[in-house]
């Protein structure tokens, strides 16, 4: 197989040259994208169970008289995987837990003014939906990433939804990675279809207050949908994978290689961009792309991801980090001689990978951070899914007669400001009957 790709000359670029090399498949075909998904979410919200079907069997392949998995199914799982297989899965949980714990948010309270105590509390997130992808290729991975942090956080009904294979059955591996994490309700639905069911509930699927969880790009697009009609929360848009890497002079051409190919694979609307100062690199690159590419099982899928793929040579390495910047990658490699001594020019990226020896699908399966992360730039905004993304924060303020007496003038005086009468009639009321009944 020989695959030419371009190697592009930042400095060459104009504006308009240089936002097209960044531009992801995604954002082409993004608006007859949002009218499918749209008409799925119509149907699905109108019909329920019985759109459901038709829709499965028009995209899975397959005719289901229930969608969700039962007991029999979930025992049969674990006889179907290898001992090998349980044992990773139960070392990754144990990593990926060590992390998410240790981050945990704690609740805390603070004396604002004497007589005044603020406090913020943390309540779980009542009904949690979780997305696995299983479409060309299962990802039991996500169900782990998944269910640790929703059952650290302690929410009460956690529900996960997962395409069904061409038999109607779950992925065994799917299945037993959510027992692993105490998940037990598992349904065979994939596609918006599984959005639209967790978001509004039907006759078998339970309606979740917030949906968790990566996919394709309709899968992300009906995550954006249900939440703007107000339907469900989302952790985040996370769609289609990609990564950026950058690399010096000493980078080894085939670990690079191999790292972009590792997320070409995921699917043709993925993508990868390499960017380094160094050209001698860059065409190393590309030489072992080619190579590395032939052996791969899932080879077409990967050429037709490098096809929206890029090889960016620049003049230095602050260039480079300030194209990532602006483009906000999913997963951020630095495969330099001293990665960290970089990590500062990094203001957004989903998730950093330092130094020649840490692939990305480390993160992927088992370094502990979790690889439910925000993709088409959203890292400017939103953060990898956590603890935190399964709990509510909540705010509590007490004041006595004495903390009302010390602040109340303060309120007073804002409202007024803001001409807000009936705020400032609230806190005068409580001023005069505080200086009137003072505490014994």
């Amino acid at each position: 197989m020989n695959l030419t790709m371009n190697i592009l000359d930042w400095s060459a670029l104009d504006g308009d040259r240089r936002a097209k090399a960044l531009t992801r498949p995604v954002q082409v075909v993004a608006q007859e994208t949002r009218a499918n998904v749209a008409d799925l979410l119509r149907r699905v919200h109108g019909i329920g169970d019985p759109a459901l079907r038709e829709i499965t069997a028009k995209f899975d392949g397959v005719q289901l008289a229930a969608f969700e998995v039962s007991a029999d199914e979930f025992a049969a799982a674990r006889a179907a995987i290898s001992d090998e297989l349980f044992a990773a899965m139960q070392e990754a949980a144990a990593r990926i837990e060590a992390f998410h714990r240790a981050g945990m948010a704690r609740p805390y309270s603070v004396e604002t003014a004497p007589g005044v105590v603020c406090e913020r509390v943390i309540r779980p997130i009542p009904r949690v939906g979780l997305y696995v992808p299983a479409g060309s290729a299962p990802l039991p991975s996500t169900a782990l990433m998944l269910g640790v942090p929703a059952r650290l956080a302690g929410s009460r009904e956690v529900v996960l939804c997962t395409p069904p294979r061409k038999d109607g059955s779950a992925d065994p591996a799917v299945l037993v990675a959510a027992q692993l994490t105490g998940v037990t309700r598992v349904f065979k639905l994939g596609g918006a279809q599984a959005i639209a069911a967790l978001a509004f509930g039907t006759e078998s699927v339970p309606k979740v207050d917030k949906i968790f969880g990566p996919g394709n790009s309709y899968v992300t697009e009906a995550k954006q949908q249900v939440a703007q009609a107000g339907a469900a929360a989302i952790d985040m848009p996370a769609g289609p994978s990609e990564v950026f890497v950058i690399a010096d002079a000493g980078a080894d051409a085939a670990f690079v290689a191999a790292d972009l190919l590792s997320q070409a694979e995921h699917g043709p609307d993925s993508q990868v961009l390499l960017v380094s100062d160094n050209a001698a690199l860059l065409q190393a690159v590309r030489a072992q792309i080619d190579v590395q590419l032939a052996a791969l099982p899932r080879a077409g899928i990967a050429e037709k991801a490098l096809n929206s793929s890029r090889l960016i040579k620049v003049e230095q390495l602050e260039t480079a980090f300030a194209i990532s910047n602006a483009y906000a990658p999913e997963h951020l490699i630095l495969a330099l001689r001293e990665p960290r001594a970089w990590l500062d020019k990094v203001e957004v990226a989903g998730s950093v990978f330092l130094g020649d020896f840490t692939p990305e699908a480390l993160g992927d399966y088992c370094s502990g951070t979790n690889h439910v992360l925000p993709t088409n730039g959203a890292a400017r905004a939103y953060s990898g899914v956590s603890v935190a993304s399964f709990q509510n924060f909540v705010s509590v303020q007490s004041a006595s007669r004495q903390g009302i007496g010390n602040i109340g003038p303060c309120a007073l005086t804002l409202a007024r400001a803001e001409s807000l009468d009936a705020h400032a009639n609230a806190v005068a009321l409580r001023l005069a009957r505080a200086v009137m009944e003072p505490a014994a």
